[in-house]
């Protein structure tokens, strides 16, 4: 809380709350994974989103990276959000500069936009799951003035239907044809689709919810991930995972390896250099 409330007293005063380049003026940043100066979250939530970006970031090597702001007028004059955002993800570096991975989620309260901004290794394909998550996950909750659940909803989604596919190789989804039958055939996996999301967001909580005790056999485990070593450039991580019963009081833990990173996993670190040509999707309400 004492950082965020630095970095709002800093946004008060130009010399010190922006990045200088050229005369032209970006918001700074104090974190690699959450910089909420709209003051949009909770505590706790800015926690676990902060902890799913984390280990995105160790599990792939992806920078996702979640910013909130008042309004951006003030800093860099552009035409559009759209060229903000891009102006701002490319001043930043965000992502890895080889694979230019990165995902920028930029929420402006007060000018009531937001945009998912992608580095330039994502085909254009992403795009149409970018939209669909800004219009299906983040919107709904920002017309209700219910940011927190919005932006930590919507995180999730990005990350499991964006960035770990791109991470494993995998394409976007087809989008569906104009054909009868082609519309028939997109709807229903438009369907499918939206369970997958759904599934996709919550699978902690189901898998937790439906797992069995392997001492007690009911259901309704909780399993949690912690980090021990950070996984470097040249060092894996390795980390523990605690499986408690809260019906027996069983309890266990298992080790758990996490691959090498080409970037900083530090929360204070800097980004990998990575650029974005404008692809991606925005929204409003």
């Amino acid at each position: 809380m004492t950082h965020r409330l630095l970095a709002l007293v800093l946004l008060c005063l130009p010399g010190w709350a922006v990045a200088q380049d050229g005369g032209a003026a970006w918001p700074i940043y104090e974190s690699t994974f959450v910089n909420d100066y709209a003051n949009l979250l909770p505590d706790d939530v800015e926690t676990r989103i902060t902890r799913s970006l984390e280990v995105l970031r160790e599990d792939t090597g992806v920078e996702a990276t979640v910013l909130t702001l008042p309004t951006r007028q003030g800093y860099t004059p552009t035409g559009t959000m759209e060229e903000f955002a891009t102006g701002l993800f490319n001043h930043w570096g965000i992502g890895d500069a080889s694979r230019n991975d990165g995902i920028l989620i930029m929420v402006l309260r007060n000018d009531r936009q937001m945009r998912i901004e992608l580095g330039s290794g994502y085909p254009s394909g992403f795009n149409r799951e970018a939209q669909d998550i800004i219009d299906r996950v983040f919107l709904p909750d920002f017309r209700n003035d219910n940011y927190a659940d919005g932006i930590e909803d919507g995180t999730d989604a990005v990350i499991s239907r964006i960035a770990r596919v791109h991470a494993e190789g995998g394409a976007p989804p087809e989008s569906s044809s104009t054909d009868p039958v082609g519309v028939g055939v997109g709807a229903t996996l438009g369907i499918f689709g939206v369970i997958a999301a759904v599934f996709a967001i919550f699978w902690h909580r189901i898998r937790d919810r439906f797992s069995r005790c392997p001492q007690c056999g009911e259901r309704g485990i909780h399993t949690t991930r912690q980090t021990l070593q950070r996984a470097t450039r040249s060092r894996k991580g390795h980390g523990q995972k605690t499986t408690d019963c809260p019906h027996c009081g069983y309890h266990s833990t298992a080790p758990f390896v996490i691959p090498l990173v080409t970037s900083s996993s530090s929360s204070g670190g800097s980004f990998g250099g990575g650029s974005s040509s404008g692809g991606g999707a925005s929204g409003s309400w």
